[in-house]
């Protein structure tokens, strides 16, 4: 379903764009274009700046902004008299987006956020900004028209002072890409100890997470701490936070009870009430953790959330041609959270009065409203209630699936959020690793059916000419790919490759790896830049390493690259994997909780994973790999059962044959065991 406004009078020339959010403003009476050359000639030509709005199609106070300002007809006025108006889908140019959200720091020593609203001048380079600004004076801000004036009254009157704070800008964003790099003997486990330091001293015991309200999942920081507290040096207390948070958070309103899958973030500390968009993104890295979570402790609820989640996924997120949509709006009706949420009067209509009895408590709707005087519907645990009532446990679960199973119906019929219908490769890559980790672990072959379509769909529709495509919508992919797009890929593959042996998808990965380092990889310092040494000039060239609302590509591709030099025995790769590291050592060291998905690569640095590679028939695999997967916490290993007539292999694993039966082959780093053909044998090698 699009989610673009109905025509009116206005065009501009965002209607020949695919992009949902461009197509909210195409017919603003804003003259919007959109990013590219033809609007900086212009503003170059008439010497005007540029009014630089970025946001997505998802936004709240994106949507209040454009209501209130971009479809006023005074207030466009102004910005096409006074400026060249630019509107981005900051999740197709996350590259503009990320550049700047760093200007905008820069300049107002906070963060920013969306909707970002930028003032340029013809070269690009931002003079003035901030976020969401209001029609009229309010918030303690200026009314954007009154804002807008003066800002072309500075540009117009000030233009010295304009180009001497342009250029220290531009010193101080290009000096902000050099990164110093660590000597490889300098990577110490330093990094991994403080932020387990840190996560604790910020760790809510009571409602789990980290920090006060607003609260995220911050996925990277969780995987971390799951790791921390599996394995030969298992920490129990990063176990507990990781678990205890994973399930307060889907115990709260972050969770839909109903349809499952995450919302973006909670704005309270309890994780009651959320921002109601549901991104691709988030829920991607927190299937695969409710998963891992559910593996360690073989906790039934967690089971539940991942396959609920899973489920909506295939069920809401995929489209028939395979590739997954990006988001679900916040808002619906043009209210946010409508959808979502319900009144005990609701539930008593639709529900026998022995449903009732167990859906009230169990979604707490006694007690008091915590949505503008309506329920967003939590979870209380059946056992627990079970006890309170006095009832069977079986009786309790039957009377509640039975009426959750009404409560999702009635909601289906309600109007329902938009969709934000683009497929992103970063995100796909994000959710095809979610969906075939899960698959493998819930043994749920409908998911890894899912992400091998998903990936099917990226390989063939957005790998044109060797090279990656990072968009695609009503049949046309128009962006080159970025560094998250091609870190995430091979990342997913390698995950999926655990699952399933397909030839093609290794050959895939190692197309995309090569490409990596020919085009982004920084051959000075070392690390990956955002974008490729082909991409448009723009005024400066990231190269990230912390995670952000997505994890850093320079802490994927390091990771996956490592994982993939490993099993390939290719030091191309797993130098890059290391120099990525040591570029990214300096922030890491500084703030380590911001770089949860490079610990992990550091990790693997320094104590490598196992590897471990099956030779044999197709139909005797299945059990030797099932039984070595399920020794210990699979994060510290990668299990791939090659059969032998496989064909086209590369050297370092056609190399690796079988005589009769299976023969493994396991390896901690460079260091390889002989060929070992019995399974309790391998079982005693593998690390707990």
């Amino acid at each position: 379903m699009d989610i673009a406004s109905p025509k009116d009078k206005h065009s501009n020339r965002l209607a020949t764009e695919t992009s949902p959010y461009l197509l909210q403003h195409a017919h603003n009476p804003v003259e919007w274009m959109p990013w590219g050359e033809e609007a900086l000639t212009l503003a170059r030509e008439q010497n005007k700046p540029i009014l630089l709005s970025i946001g997505y199609s998802a936004c709240h106070w994106c949507h209040v902004m454009a209501h209130e300002s971009f479809e006023d007809e005074a207030t466009a006025r102004v910005m096409n008299e006074l400026f060249i108006n630019i509107k981005v889908d900051r999740e197709e140019r996350p590259d503009l987006d990320r550049i700047y959200q760093a200007a905008h720091q820069f300049l107002t020593q906070r963060p920013g956020g969306w909707p970002l609203t930028m003032f340029l001048t013809p070269e690009q380079v931002p003079f003035f900004g901030g976020t969401y600004f209001p029609i009229e004076p309010r918030y303690g801000m200026p009314a954007f028209k009154d804002l807008m004036q003066r800002v072309a009254e500075v540009y117009r009157d000030k233009g010295e002072a304009v180009a001497e704070q342009c250029a220290a800008l531009s010193s101080a964003l290009e000096n902000s890409v050099k990164q110093h790099s660590a000597d490889a003997a300098l990577l110490s486990t330093q990094p991994l100890a403080q932020a387990k330091q840190a996560l604790s001293e910020s760790y809510d015991s009571l409602h789990g997470g980290f920090g006060a309200a607003p609260k995220f999942p911050h996925p990277g920081n969780l995987a971390f701490l799951l790791r921390a507290g599996t394995g030969p040096e298992a920490d129990p207390k990063a176990l507990d936070m990781a678990l205890t948070t994973l399930r307060k958070m889907a115990e709260g309103g972050l969770y839909d009870q109903l349809g499952g899958g995450f919302f973006r973030y909670s704005v309270d500390e309890r994780w009651a009430i959320p921002h109601f968009e549901k991104m691709l993104y988030d829920n991607g890295p927190l299937l695969e953790l409710y998963s891992q979570a559910w593996q360690i402790t073989g906790d039934p609820f967690f089971k539940q959330v991942a396959e609920q989640t899973g489920e909506w996924v295939m069920r809401e997120m995929q489209a028939n041609h395979g590739g997954y949509y990006a988001t679900l709006d916040a808002d619906s009706e043009g209210v946010e959270g409508k959808f979502y949420v319900w009144t005990p009067e609701q539930l008593k209509a639709l529900l026998p009065a022995e449903e009732y009895a167990v859906a009230e408590p169990v979604f707490r709707l006694n007690e008091e409203a915590n949505f503008e005087g309506q329920w967003h519907l939590q979870y209380r645990s059946l056992g627990e209630l079970a006890d309170i009532l006095g009832l069977d446990p079986a009786n309790v679960e039957a009377r509640f699936f039975s009426a959750r199973n009404k409560l999702f119906m009635a909601r289906s019929e309600r109007t329902a959020p938009g969709r934000d219908e683009k497929v992103l490769s970063a995100w796909n890559g994000l959710m095809i690793k979610g969906m075939a980790v899960a698959g493998h672990i819930l043994q749920r072959d409908d998911f890894i059916r899912s992400a091998e379509r998903a990936l099917n769909f990226i390989q063939g529709e957005l790998f044109k000419e060797g090279r990656l495509l990072a968009n695609y919508k009503d049949g046309r992919a128009t962006l080159k790919a970025y560094l998250d797009d091609y870190a995430n890929l091979i990342d997913a593959i390698l995950s999926l490759l655990e699952v399933r042996w397909h030839q093609t998808y290794l050959d895939f990965a190692i197309q995309l790896a090569d490409c990596l380092i020919e085009h982004f990889e920084d051959e000075e310092r070392g690390g990956f830049f955002f974008t490729a040494d082909d991409h448009e000039s723009l005024i400066m060239r990231p190269k990230p390493f912390m995670d952000e609302a997505i994890p850093a590509g320079n802490a994927v591709a390091a990771y996956a690259l490592n994982r993939l030099g490993l099993l390939l025995n290719d030091l191309n790769y797993t130098e890059a994997a290391r120099r990525a590291v040591q570029a990214g050592w300096q922030p890491m060291f500084n703030y380590p909780t911001a770089h949860g998905r490079l610990l992990q690569a550091l990790e693997e640095q320094l104590i490598p994973p196992q590897t471990l590679v099956l030779r044999g028939q197709i139909e005797e695999l299945s059990d030797w790999q099932s039984s070595c997967q399920q020794q210990g916490f699979a994060a510290h290993r990668q299990v791939l059962a090659v059969p032998t007539d496989a064909p086209h292999l590369p050297e370092a694993l056609a190399s690796k044959t079988a005589n009769d039966g299976i023969t493994a082959y396991l390896c901690s780093g460079q260091q390889c065991s002989p060929p070992i053909t019995s399974l309790e044998e391998l079982t005693r090698r593998l690390v707990a």
